[in-house]
């Protein structure tokens, strides 16, 4: 058999700019992604890595380094003193959170919220853990660039997942939270700048705006707001005494919540 993928790439084209997934079987009977890309694609598990790979028996590479921590925890006192992780370690970890990071871009385009939520909780978890046991302070700091969009995509996945339900209130408090959680990231960051430029900052809150002008259309009138727009309507087509009555009927209303 051919190692040659060119028959596949054949029939999937590749669009620039444009993000084009899919799910298949695996020869294993297991689920698999793949995305489309310039010259190939890429091939990821669907559970656990992506790489399928299992670092020192475990599901991921922050599993190990987690229990690693814990085992140091339990032999200090519960104290994390003393436990580091070197920038060989470091480098492996951030090539686990491109990883997963690919495979939530995945996800998202195949409208699988739930898997997009669980691999940016992943990602997160892991750029915590660099952050406090990095053993140099700036590859810790050189991690976080990962997370605006890390944010920004898990948001727009748990924000797309309530609206399915119609909760536009929890998902707008979703936004807002995120929204609050980049300004204070660029702060602590000192780059107090990026809170106006930001990319991700900017899409939440075009996106908050979308979501503020479709709930307040979908929010029920009151009955004046069912009258003045009447009278509007009635005052464009001219229709004065109708429009006189209109008034009358909104002023006795008004009247009533005095």
């Amino acid at each position: 058999m051919s190692d040659d993928i060119g028959k596949i790439l054949e029939n999937w084209d590749y669009r620039l700019g444009r993000v084009d997934a899919r799910r298949v079987k695996g020869n294993d009977g297991s689920d698999k992604l793949q995305m489309r890309i310039d010259l190939g694609l890429l091939q990821m598990n669907a559970q656990f890595r992506p790489d399928g790979k299992r670092p020192f028996g475990h599901p991921t590479l922050l599993d190990h380094f987690l229990i690693r921590l814990e085992k140091h925890r339990n032999t200090n006192g519960g104290e994390d003193g003393g436990f580091s992780i070197n920038p060989d370690e470091c480098a492996k970890l951030q090539q686990e959170a491109i990883q997963f990071h690919h495979r939530s871009i995945c996800n998202f385009e195949l409208d699988d919220f739930e898997a997009v939520e669980r691999d940016t909780d992943h990602i997160l978890e892991l750029l915590d853990f660099v952050q406090d046991y990095a053993a140099q302070e700036e590859i810790g700091n050189g991690f976080q660039q990962f997370r605006p969009q890390t944010i920004m995509m898990q948001t727009r996945a748990v924000g797309t997942q309530l609206l399915a339900n119609d909760n536009y209130d929890q998902a707008m408090n979703e936004i807002r939270n995120a929204i609050g959680d980049l300004n204070s990231f660029y702060s602590d960051m000192g780059r107090e700048e990026m809170i106006e430029n930001s990319m991700e900052i900017q899409s939440l809150r075009e996106w908050l705006n979308d979501l503020q002008n479709e709930a307040e259309e979908k929010r029920p009138m009151t009955e004046t707001e069912k009258l003045d727009r009447k009278l509007k309507t009635a005052i464009k087509s001219e229709d004065y005494e109708k429009a006189a009555d209109l008034r009358d009927q909104i002023k006795k209303l008004q009247d009533k919540t005095k």
